[in-house]
Parts: structure tokens; sequence; C-alpha cells
């Protein structure tokens, strides 16, 4: 049984750890942050798209922000939730930063059990990019426009194959909200990633799939898989010819991968401040641009880089997703 000096004892350590929280985080504002290095977690493996992304705007932040270097480290696993938990538990001091894309907003409904919240765990800073997606073909599909492509899946609905780069992935994604906004059902095929998908895709093995312009954009320019429509509003600079599905009927239709800069919830403001002007800045930076440009897309607009469009935007996406994800009863564990 614990005693009363005990309880007293633990209260008292308890009161005093309290404390130290606060006055480290109020010294990190005061003073002139940032004095050492600070870590970008990205919740996948280095060399991928948002990998790539975040050593790109880790790159252009480090000017800003005095010269301070901004180390990027993977922690991969469990769709990007292992990452997200790390982050939301360091220390507020501005000094650990999640940079995570459209799963941050997909997690809350795909894993049962989540040891933190997307939205009240995190102090958002503000959005990089949207990676737009395109919805594509196999090669032998002989509808030759959506319209087509459409009335093709509707007559075949029962021997159609849908391929996807696993659930929770952005494939799996898109292709659950093509299929709830044409409403057909269609058979779904999981891959362990999006490169086989991509190459039964080419071989003919599965009938259509919806992914990245980083993965598609070469196949479709190359003539090797056909491409029937781009997820986003506007069309894609690089495939200017391809209308968007809005366009051709979906009206609403939007799907991007986009990505967002975080941090623990409880950092100061001063620090928050300063990150999102070296965010703005370092979006606007040429360099930026082109390597962004290589992936198929465009830094934002400052006015989307900021705390408020991307608190407001993840809150848009939980409330799109979720009932999208119950409704196919799919889970992660």
């Amino acid at each position: 049984m614990i005693s009363k000096r005990s309880r007293q004892i633990a209260l008292l350590l308890g009161l005093f750890s309290s404390l130290f929280l606060l006055y480290s985080v109020q010294s990190v504002a005061q003073t002139g942050y940032p004095t050492r290095a600070i870590n970008i977690v990205v919740p996948f493996a280095a060399g991928g798209p948002t990998d790539t992304v975040a050593r790109v705007i880790a790159q252009a932040m480090s000017k800003p922000m005095g010269g301070g270097q901004l180390i990027v480290e993977n922690k991969a696993g469990a769709g990007g939730t292992i990452a997200a938990e790390y982050v939301a538990k360091a220390a507020p001091d501005g000094y650990t930063l999640l940079l995570h894309h459209i799963g941050m907003s997909t997690a809350p409904a795909l894993y049962r059990t989540l040891r933190y919240n997307a939205v009240d765990s995190f102090e958002p800073i503000g959005l990089i990019a949207d990676v737009p997606m395109t919805l594509v073909g196999k090669p032998g599909l002989a509808a030759r426009d959506f319209k087509e492509f459409l009335a093709y899946i509707k007559a075949n609905k029962a021997t159609v194959t849908y391929a996807n780069a696993g659930i929770g992935s952005a494939s799996h994604l898109c292709g659950m909200l093509f299929m709830s906004a044409i409403e057909t059902d269609v058979t779904t095929v999981p891959y362990k990633g999006t490169g086989p998908a991509m190459n039964d895709l080419l071989g003919g093995q599965v009938d259509f799939m919806c992914d990245q312009t980083t993965n598609t954009t070469s196949q479709i320019r190359s003539g090797k898989i056909k491409a029937y429509g781009v997820t986003t509003k506007t069309r894609v600079p690089s495939l200017k010819e391809i209308p968007t599905l809005e366009e051709q009927g979906l009206k609403g239709f939007e799907v991007a991968v986009w990505h967002g800069l975080y941090a623990p919830k409880g950092t100061p403001k001063a620090v928050i401040d300063k990150l999102v002007a070296s965010l703005q800045e370092a979006l606007k930076d040429p360099t930026v641009k082109t390597r962004f440009n290589d992936l198929g897309t465009d830094p934002v607009s400052s006015d989307r880089a900021t705390p408020a469009a991307l608190g407001t935007y993840l809150k848009a996406e939980i409330a799109k997703w979720t009932p999208l994800i119950k409704k196919a009863g799919v889970y992660a564990d």
C-alpha cells in the first residue's frame, strides 16, 4: 500500500516535471530558436515520394531558419502511424516535426486504435504540395475515352479488376472514391506497392488503376498505358491533353496526395510562426519549384502554407474519407 508520504513525493515530482517542461518550452520561444538541428520525421522509407518532398523542403527551409540544419528522419511502418505517434509524444519545443501526406486524414478511420489524435495532438504548420493522380487503363483496353471507359466498366462490372498499392494507399483511396462516384463496385486487387501493381497493369493482368503522376507520367507519354482523366480540379501542366474527371462529368471528384508539416501540440506560437515563415519562403525558392515539377506537382500558394489552411483541410479530408472507408469495411490493425 502506497504511503501518504510516497503520494506526496510523487505529486511533487509530477509538478516539478510539468513546471520544467513549461519552462523549457517557454525558453525555446524566448531564445534564438533554433539553436540546434531540427528533425523532420517522415513516416515512410527513404527514396519514396514523401521522403523526396521532405528532403527538398528541409534543405530549402535551412536558410530562412538562420542556417540551422533540418534533418530528415525516416520512421516507416504501420501506414505512417508509428511516426505520427512518435512526433505527437515528442517535446513541444520545435525540434521534432512531422511531414505526412493524405494518410494523416485516413488513419482515424483505417485504424481501430490510434495512440494519438490526428487533429488534437498536433499544431499544424502548413500545406506543402498536392501530387495529382491519374486514372489509367491497361494497354489493350478498347475504351478510347472516359465516356467509353465508364460504359465498359458498367457493362463488365462482374469481371473488371482494379489494382491498388494496398489498404490505405492513395491508389486504394482513389479507387474507393471513384467506385462511389460512379455507383459501381468492381473487383479490387491489392498489391504490396505501386511497382508490382503497375507491372501487372502494363502486362494486362488487371484492367485499371489510379496512381500518382510521379508513377504514371512517363508510362502515359510513352503510350504504354491509357489515360482517362486526372483527379485534380485543374489539368496537370505536364499532361495538359488529359481532361480532369470533374470536367468529364464526375462533379466534385478530387484526389491528391497532399503533404503537410506539423509540430507536437503545445509548441509555442513564436516557434510555429518562425516555422511558417520559413516554410513559405522555401516554397518560393526556384529550386523547390523545379524539383517539385519533376514530381509532377507545384508548391502550394502562400495562403495554403499556413496553420489555419492545413488545419481546415485536414478536418475536411477526415470528413471526406471516414464514411467511405467505413462503408467499405476496410481496417488495418
